[in-house]
């Protein structure tokens, strides 16, 4: 049943989490991360690390610093203090060459997909080879056919933007993401408009992603099913502590020191059975 999806996305084998007791190979190093608009603090003394191959998700209230924190990750913004380290290179005291470098190296599925209107999605994917390589036309385009086709979007490559449903426009995004094969790639709100099912196609293809490319993935989300389908392992941002309240597995959090953390982590699970019998 379609809905049921929610719970385990399409007919995948769920990869089992990362061994808390084995040594990570991090890919991504946050290190006492302090971040503020002005003279407001968001977040402050933030570290965490991301190994390579996980899924892993940034979760937390509305104005927690969700999309705060992934700024900072992507370059977007410069901490207050900290350091961001991405494949064992600092973000923030990168030059502009090597930022430049280090930009090619992760993707960005942006909450809205962020697709240019005014060109197709074969022009949308393409525009990452065509500014950031050499590559001949022909061989963009070949890429491009493959990425598309790897969204499920192929034979759609002539649309505009404005001719394709939400879930479309967020798979265009990702295509186009992935366009440079990046190690990382970051997600903000990837489900956010989408339908329950919509939601559980794209969850699907975020593990198949992961499966067949290795890919790192850190995704922003507030949606409760993808937390419980998808996530090896969550940091929990609170506007109170101004940064992590608890860090884990979805398993391991639903007993929590933390009351607060507890029933977060409860609901997720109440969450999905409810999406599942609505099936």
């Amino acid at each position: 049943m379609a809905a049921a999806a929610r719970g385990r996305p399409g007919n995948l084998t769920r990869v089992c989490p990362r061994d808390p007791h084995q040594p990570m190979n991090p890919v991504i190093e946050v290190n006492d991360l302090t971040a503020r608009y002005g003279r407001t603090t968001i977040l402050r003394h933030v570290s965490f690390t991301v190994a390579k191959g996980e899924i892993f998700l940034i979760v937390g209230g509305s104005g927690c610093g969700k999309s705060t924190l992934l700024k900072h990750m992507i370059g977007l913004l410069e901490p207050a203090a900290g350091d961001v380290m991405l494949l064992g290179q600092s973000l923030v005291n990168a030059d502009d060459a090597q930022r430049l470098a280090l930009t090619r190296r992760f993707g960005v599925l942006y909450q809205t997909g962020a697709l240019f209107g005014a060109m197709t999605l074969a022009e949308n994917v393409a525009l990452p080879l065509r500014e950031f390589t050499d590559l001949p036309d022909a061989l963009i385009r070949a890429i491009t056919e493959v990425k598309l086709s790897q969204v499920g979007l192929q034979g759609f490559g002539e649309y505009l933007p404005s001719e394709l449903s939400g879930g479309m426009k967020k798979r265009a995004g990702l295509a186009r993401a992935m366009a440079l094969e990046p190690e990382i790639l970051f997600f903000d709100e990837p489900s956010s408009g989408l339908d329950p099912v919509t939601a559980a196609d794209l969850d699907g293809l975020i593990l198949r992603l992961r499966e067949t490319q290795g890919t790192t993935m850190v995704i922003v989300t507030h949606d409760l099913a993808s937390i419980n389908a998808i996530a090896d392992r969550v940091i929990m941002l609170d506007p109170i502590v101004r940064g992590i309240l608890a860090e884990g597995r979805p398993d391991e959090l639903r007993d929590h020191a933390d009351p607060l953390v507890r029933r977060f982590f409860r609901r997720i699970g109440t969450t999905a059975d409810a999406e599942r019998r609505s099936a």
